[in-house]
């Protein structure tokens, strides 16, 4: 009969790890002083407070929730082995290896997420492609990119809210911003900054050559109020209201409501589109440029580039962090980590979590290293 006691002590040992990097005995003790403060009655005569307590509640008992259900779990598995072993009952097995497959699984995404820390981790992420060298062929690029972006949220229970994009003319996209909410969508979504290349046989060539193609990916924190870590100074505002220009109902609603706002001291500009009003894409659009500017006040006070929204490169040769290859053969790498996948449309599909954790378990090594990330 199959031996279970190494693979049941490894992850008897890994639960109790979880159990301590997550602080699971002060997580219960944070839960209960929330459940108090969610259960008074005036919580909600300030919404802000409200929110605020509910989600920190919901991401506590969700902490709670996951490693209790894996310390059942690994229990289960123990139980079921030490049962099989005193019946000698071989029927078992396949129900000993379901629950420690199960146990496997939930392990990794506990481990995965511990992985994250930096201070605006858990925060919903700001996104915004641009198109970069590669004519229509990057265009079209950016288009995939923010597709592939979009499945992946879907695939991993994150919601995507587009707020603005522009049209790529020929085809494609020349640029896009969009709004990823979930918790530890930053986290995630910071593993992607940076210029991505496509290499492949061109559909817009008539002679089939092929063409090499940029985009960039930019991920900034989001915040559901404007931060007071960031005073904006309307005077320092051009607000222009204008008509969707983007590409339609495949990827806005095209109204006459759409919003830009430009910073004139920074020179940043954000627009939102896909609101039914002109008031709720101005609020929309005041929030990207209040995580806009926290990022830049950050990477200003760190003296670097590189603080949250990652190294700004030129969109084109010898700046990319990753490679996808479609012609003459078949290969997604990393430039970081060095990591290579063969299914290529996969990844395109949007099966994004192997390349984020490599890059995100590669960015604990270079801090451990003394390195860069």
């Amino acid at each position: 009969m199959t031996d279970y006691a190494d693979a049941l002590a490894d992850l008897d040992r890994r639960v109790a790890e979880a159990h301590q990097y997550l602080g699971i005995d002060e997580a219960r003790l944070v839960a209960s002083e929330l459940e108090a403060k969610a259960s008074e009655p005036s919580l909600w005569d300030d919404p802000d407070r409200a929110r605020a307590v509910t989600t920190q509640l919901s991401r506590v008992r969700d902490d709670i929730e996951r490693w209790e259900r894996t310390r059942a779990e690994v229990d289960d598995a123990g139980a079921l082995a030490e049962l099989a072993t005193e019946e000698d009952d071989a029927e078992l097995l396949p129900e000993i290896d379901e629950a420690v497959e199960a146990a496997e699984r939930r392990l990794a995404d506990i481990e995965l997420v511990a992985l994250f820390s930096g201070e605006h981790d858990e925060n919903d992420a700001v996104c915004e492609i641009n198109s970069g060298a590669g004519g229509t062929d990057a265009c079209d690029w950016a288009e995939m990119l923010l597709r592939m972006y979009q499945r992946w949220a879907e695939r991993n229970d994150f919601s995507v809210e587009l707020t603005e994009a522009t049209d790529g003319g020929e085809a494609g996209i020349s640029s896009a911003t969009f709004l990823v909410k979930g918790r530890h969508a930053f986290g995630f979504l910071a593993a992607e900054r940076g210029v991505h290349r496509l290499v492949r046989i061109s559909p817009f060539d008539a002679q089939s050559r092929r063409h090499t193609a940029f985009a960039s990916l930019r991920v900034v924190p989001f915040f559901d109020e404007v931060s007071d870590e960031v005073p904006i100074d309307e005077g320092d505002l051009r607000i222009d209201t204008y008509r969707s220009s983007g590409a339609g109902g495949q990827h806005v609603n095209v109204t006459d409501s759409a919003v830009r706002i430009t910073h004139l001291p920074s020179g940043i500009v954000v627009a939102c589109q896909n609101e039914r009003s002109q008031h709720q894409n101005k609020d929309r659009a005041m929030q990207m440029l209040a995580a806009k500017l926290a990022d830049l006040q950050r990477s200003e006070r760190e003296a670097e580039v590189t603080a949250l929204a990652g190294e700004q490169r030129e969109v084109a040769w010898g700046s990319q962090i990753r490679s996808y290859v479609l012609h003459p053969y078949q290969q997604v790498k990393d430039l970081r980590t060095g990591m290579e996948i063969g299914n290529v449309d996969a990844v395109l599909d949007g099966e994004l979590n192997g390349l984020m954790e490599a890059y995100l378990r590669w960015q604990r090594s270079q801090r451990g290293s003394g390195g860069g990330a």
